[in-house]
Parts: C-alpha cells; structure tokens; sequence
C-alpha cells in the first residue's frame, strides 16, 4: 500500500460562543487590514505543532490518541486579552494553567514514544495561546494592528472536555476527530 502523506496537528478547539468570538475577531482583521491567513483552522490552542502521517492510517492515529485522552480529565482555561510573539503572530492569550501544562508535556511524550513523531523546537517551549493573526502580518504595519487589537476586549472561560486531531484539506484545517478526555 502506498503512502499519502497528509499534515496533522492536535488541538484544543473550543465550541459555541468563544469560537465565535474568536473567529469574529479574525474576520474583523480581515476586513480591516486584509489579514486573513488565520481564517485557514478554526479558533484553537495548539497542543502538538503540525506533523505528517499517512492519511490511508489515520486509525492508527485516531485509536491510539482516543485511549491518550481517556486518561485525562476534563479541565477549564481562561482567555484573556490579546498579546504578540514579535511583529509576526497576534493572539489570545491563554492564562497559565498547570492541568494544560501537564496535558501538553505528556501528550509530546506519547507523540515520540507511541506515534513515532519528531518533537518539535515549539513542541519544547510551549507557549500556549489563540492565533488570531500571523504570516501575512507586514511587519512595517504591525503597529498599526497592535493598536487596533490591544483595544479590542476578550475575556472568556471554557470547559476543555475533548482534544482534536485536524487535517489540512483543500489549504485550510479541518476538524478530523474530536478525542473525549476521559471525564468529559
């Protein structure tokens, strides 16, 4: 059988009224400033960055990463106001939490030692946070959309119940498989 090569990346991908909030946020960007990259995936926080995987085994992705999220419990984040990595990525910022930290830093293990994925440099030094704006960022402009943005009000709370795995189909991230943490 051959192989097919698809990227993937895990995630937490909140529902309803955060998502969109957030996703009015980045259509604002859009219309405003014509920034529209990150209207490619649904609001999310990153858990694994993006990795290749054979699409015709994607079970041996899915069942092995549904039994990972069974043995966690369900949890709550905050987000709260905006903030930026340079004068390339703007964001949601995502208040620390030690359960998000812990669900991070074993599910990077489990990548490595069961799924045979490379660990990443940004897999290490996780920042969490809700990209609302990067790549076609012009860094001549950023301070024109940083003080839009920091202006702007966002303060929610969210119920973690499930990971998601999503796929890049067609240029833009979709939502494969919602894993349930194991209280959820």
């Amino acid at each position: 059988m051959a192989k097919k090569l698809e990227k993937y990346f895990i995630a937490l991908v909140p529902e309803g009224e955060i998502q969109q909030k957030a996703s009015a946020i980045k259509e604002d960007l859009r219309g405003k400033f014509n920034l529209k990259y990150a209207l490619k995936s649904p609001a999310h926080i990153t858990l694994k960055m993006p990795f290749l995987w054979n699409e015709l085994k994607e079970e041996e992705l899915i069942k092995p990463l549904s039994r990972f999220a069974k043995s966690y419990g369900s949890f709550s984040l905050k987000l709260s106001g905006f903030w930026h990595f340079g004068n390339r990525v703007i964001f949601i910022d995502v208040a620390s939490s030690s359960e998000l930290k812990k669900l991070q830093t074993d599910l990077i293990k489990f990548s490595k030692l069961d799924l045979k994925l490379v660990q990443e440099l940004s897999d290490r030094n996780y920042s969490p946070h809700m990209t609302v704006a990067f790549k076609d960022i012009k860094p001549k402009l950023f301070d024109t959309y940083w003080d839009y943005v920091k202006n702007l009000r966002f303060k929610e709370k969210f119920d973690v119940s499930h990971l998601a795995i999503l796929k890049k189909v067609e240029g833009s991230w979709k939502v494969l498989h919602q894993l349930p943490l194991g209280s959820a």
